[in-house]
């Protein structure tokens, strides 16, 4: 009603007089004019406040005057300049900072929208549980911006006794590169010492126990799980047991492990409860391409603060067990649980790659590369 006033006057001063149409003819009409359909506190009697007539149009009287003479004129009628006043002019430009000769300009792309009707990727990317601090936003360290610039490469942690052979007196060599860290600042070798070292061993149908023989001679608590052994529950030795499971990214449906009584796959976690295990010094998998799945479970469930060493396999010349996608899709996937590793504070002390192994890469050939690589992390919060 304010701005439709204030226009109608504006008209009205103007040299050629619009005739008034039925509602501002009404408002003109009633006793104090527009004045009246103003707070009782903004048109009583006294003396004309110091804002009246101001930003109104020179030559302006009757209703526009007295809508105009409200203090909450311009905030109806959008802006001074509509009651008349000369607005501000055009904002100047901020001028732009040169760039630097022979440096390209970093830009930061928009990510395109999907189009509607696309399927979604079936490769599921693993991210950080964590949150940000209590504190707010100025308590840690700012965000970096999408166009920040990326910081060195973390390299791997220094391990000063990375030993598997020497934990055993005999000088027989082991089929494969299992390491361990045995640096005081990690505590396996005090648990060793100690005989308080327990370490679990994933496998499906190797042959190779020469890792877990040497670390129960040693006095750690050893339990290797193989679906391929025939009882359910063995115990090899004084401290190696070997149980017919097998460790599995998800635990079966209660039906169909009714019928299938000797198929045991399950969790880790499902396996850590059962057991009354709360912490594992070492945990060894050869999954035989099952391991991505594995691992992404252990990230999702966080059962990684539970464990103070990872010992993989890992095969790069296919996806592995339900992992699709193209193969930009699969290798962001891998990515994505190597660094939630890094942020859960595991680091990589030592890599092993299988030359004996096919130079394979997603089925493509590469080559001096290896389809099989064996990889051992450290948890640098572990007590």
């Amino acid at each position: 009603g304010y701005a439709e006033a204030c226009l109608d006057g504006r008209r009205e001063a103007g040299p050629t007089r619009a005739p008034a149409h039925g509602d501002f003819a009404q408002l003109a009409a009633r006793p104090g004019g527009a004045a009246s359909l103003l707070p009782a506190a903004e048109r009583s009697p006294g003396p004309a406040p110091p804002w009246r007539g101001r930003g109104c149009p020179q030559g302006a009287a009757g209703p526009c005057a007295a809508v105009c003479s409200a203090p909450r004129c311009c905030s109806a009628c959008g802006s001074a300049r509509s009651c008349g006043a000369p607005g501000p002019g055009p904002r100047p430009a901020a001028p732009r900072r040169a760039q630097p000769p022979g440096r390209p300009r970093r830009t930061c792309r928009p990510r395109p929208a999907r189009p509607r009707g696309a399927s979604r990727r079936r490769v599921t990317y693993v991210r950080s549980g964590r949150r940000a601090p209590p504190g707010g936003r100025g308590s840690g360290p700012p965000e970096p911006g999408c166009c920040a610039p990326r910081g060195p490469p973390r390299r791997k942690i220094a391990c000063n006794h990375i030993s598997t052979d020497s934990l055993a007196t005999d000088s027989s060599p082991a089929k494969k590169p299992w390491s361990v860290c045995l640096d005081d600042r990690f505590g396996l070798a005090h648990q060793i010492r100690n005989k308080q070292c327990r370490l679990y061993s994933l496998g499906l149908g190797s042959d190779d126990t020469h890792f877990e023989v040497r670390m129960a001679d040693e006095g750690c608590e050893v339990h290797r799980f193989d679906p391929s052994v025939n009882s359910a529950h063995v115990l090899e030795s004084q401290r190696l047991w070997f149980h017919r499971l097998s460790v599995d990214w998800r635990d079966p449906h209660p039906a169909v492990a009714a019928q299938k009584l000797h198929s045991n796959a399950r969790k880790l976690g499902t396996i850590l409860n059962e057991f009354g295990h709360h912490k594992i010094d070492v945990l060894k998998a050869d999954l035989e391409s099952a391991e991505w799945k594995v691992l992404e479970n252990l990230i999702l469930e966080d059962v990684l603060g539970q464990i103070g060493q990872l010992i993989f396999e890992i095969h790069l010349h296919w996806p592995g067990f339900e992992v699709s996608g193209s193969d930009s899709s699969v290798v962001r996937f891998w990515y994505s649980l190597l660094k939630e590793l890094e942020l859960k504070d595991f680091r990589l002390f030592h890599s092993y790659k299988d030359l004996s192994k096919p130079q394979l890469f997603l089925k493509k050939d590469i080559f001096n590369a290896s389809s099989c690589y064996i990889l051992s992390w450290v948890n640098t919060r572990w007590k």
